[in-house]
């Protein structure tokens, strides 16, 4: 892991597309800008997971249906 320390106004450059921004700084609580191509999803990390946790939800329920389609035409 890389650890940078910012202040306000200061950034991160990530290859040649994507710039990391830092808005404000109030207490614990920094606001960050982040500049990406529209191709590039970006998620909090949190969302991500929860998306992550219902793809493998929805795929296991696929799993099942079409075991229940198989057994069914037996």
């Amino acid at each position: 892991m890389l650890i940078l320390a910012r202040k306000k106004g200061e950034a991160i450059q990530i290859g040649n597309e994507i710039e990391i921004k830092i808005l404000s700084i109030q207490g614990d609580q920094v606001k960050i800008g982040i500049e990406a191509p529209k191709t590039v999803e970006v998620y909090r990390k949190e969302i991500y997971e929860q998306i992550q946790e219902e793809n493998k939800q929805a795929a296991t329920s696929s799993m099942n249906v079409l075991d229940f389609i198989k057994k069914s035409q037996k």
